[in-house]
């Protein structure tokens, strides 16, 4: 069973929310954070990349950069943008994008259950990236950025939902750069929050979508706290971190792509061949060709696009990793053709997520910058969820979210 609980979210004042709201500290870079947050002192990368208010090229590892993000947690909520809620609420955020919305549930994630697999997780995560941001939770003692959960599907929560997002929300906004739409109603009834509760421990897993890194740092950081505390109950905010649970049946993965640099030696011609062995291959033209299904796949080369169908055989439907798509790319293609045996830290290769589109891979080959790229058919939910279930870890760059949550909204403070 799925543990959840409500928490007083510390949320900006209605008229502040679009000047607080910002984008995941993890989609853009210093520089990009700097130009967005130019000329507002509201803005969130003031707390989650603090590094815009040191000289440029300050390293955001700096311990002086996670005390200055404590810093401007404090003086957000001493001057009112930041203002916590007097009882324990649940909130509901839904998300818009090409005029198709997701509804999800602001909860507090139990730490245990990430500790012993009840939260599910299909990414390995990176030790350096954990740390960064279990600094960030412990000196803030607070989950300033929520991780983005799959629920199963439960058709009471539906209904619930339903009847919150008829009524008036608290923020609806358009965000800045991507278009996308982002509304917020607070769960505050005793009775609808009991339900919630309750429906979430009929659950017997809930599963990460996006935020491996966010998760762990904050389940980590919760379990060190209640180690720390001889006076430990087991009750406390700490043993809660911040996450938009959302039912499986509303989220899209879009598709993740590769571009590689070279041909490993190989020409053009030897390239295809060699690619032949495995791959029905046929030749598509200069118009974009985007996959069709499952195990076909997409290659651009030399100005022409290509069908890439793998070949029966070549994988086995019974394995739940090696019948993703990406395992097939990765052994059969960039592997065994190209030679590139590790994607978390080969150079030749890039990743593009399908947001961008497949005419940014051509824009990539075309501009000399890169020499053949590949585009996948996504994976799916259901696929995600299976492989969670079976303990399995997906391949590097398989998923690829979107819209991603929206910063800034409501804050969970540890204490």
């Amino acid at each position: 069973m799925a543990i959840v609980k409500p928490f007083k979210g510390i949320r900006p004042p209605q008229d502040l929310v679009e000047q607080v709201a910002s984008r995941p500290y993890d989609v853009l870079n210093s520089q990009e954070a700097r130009d967005e947050a130019a000329g507002n002192e509201k803005s969130l990368y003031h707390i989650i990349k603090p590094e815009i208010d040191f000289p440029v090229g300050t390293d955001e590892h700096d311990p002086r950069v996670y005390d200055k993000a404590a810093e401007n947690f404090r003086m957000f909520q001493e001057k009112g943008w930041l203002v916590q809620d007097e009882k324990e609420n649940y909130y509901i955020y839904a998300q818009t994008m090409n005029g198709k919305t997701q509804y999800g549930l602001v909860v507090g994630a139990y730490v245990p259950d990430y500790m012993n697999g009840t939260i599910k997780k299909h990414e390995l995560t990176r030790r350096d990236k954990e740390e960064d941001r279990m600094k960030h939770v412990r000196v803030n003692n607070a989950n300033i950025e929520p991780v983005f959960f799959a629920y199963p599907d439960d058709p009471v929560l539906d209904e619930l939902i339903a009847r919150y997002t008829v009524q008036k929300p608290v923020c609806d906004f358009i965000a800045p750069g991507d278009g996308f739409g982002h509304t917020f109603w607070i769960v505050d009834k005793d009775e609808d929050i009991r339900i919630i509760t309750e429906e979430f421990a009929k659950m017997p897993a809930l599963y990460i979508a996006d935020g491996h890194h966010r998760s762990a740092a904050a389940a980590l950081v919760g379990a060190e706290k209640a180690k720390q505390n001889p006076r430990h109950r087991g009750d406390e905010e700490y043993n809660y971190f911040m996450a938009v649970c959302f039912p499986a049946n509303q989220l899209t993965i879009i598709d993740y792509n590769r571009v590689v640099k070279d041909l490993n030696g190989l020409t053009p011609d030897e390239f295809l061949a060699a690619v032949a062995k495995n791959f029905t291959v046929e030749e598509k033209g200069a118009d974009i060709y985007k996959p069709s299904a499952l195990h076909n796949f997409s290659l651009y080369l030399e100005g022409k696009w290509y069908s890439l169908t793998a070949k029966p055989g070549t994988y086995d439907d019974n394995d739940p990793i090696g019948v993703l798509d990406v395992t097939i790319s990765s052994n059969l293609i960039l592997d065994e053709v190209l030679g590139i045996k590790d994607l978390r830290s080969d150079k030749r290769i890039d990743f593009v997520g399908g947001i961008r589109g497949l005419g940014e891979l051509k824009k990539r080959v075309d501009s000399g910058e890169m020499k053949v790229a590949l585009a996948l058919y996504p994976v799916s939910m259901k696929q995600l969820m299976d492989i969670a279930d079976t303990g399995n870890i997906m391949p590097p760059k398989t998923t690829w979210f979107e819209p991603k949550l929206r910063s800034g909204l409501v804050i969970h403070k540890l204490a």
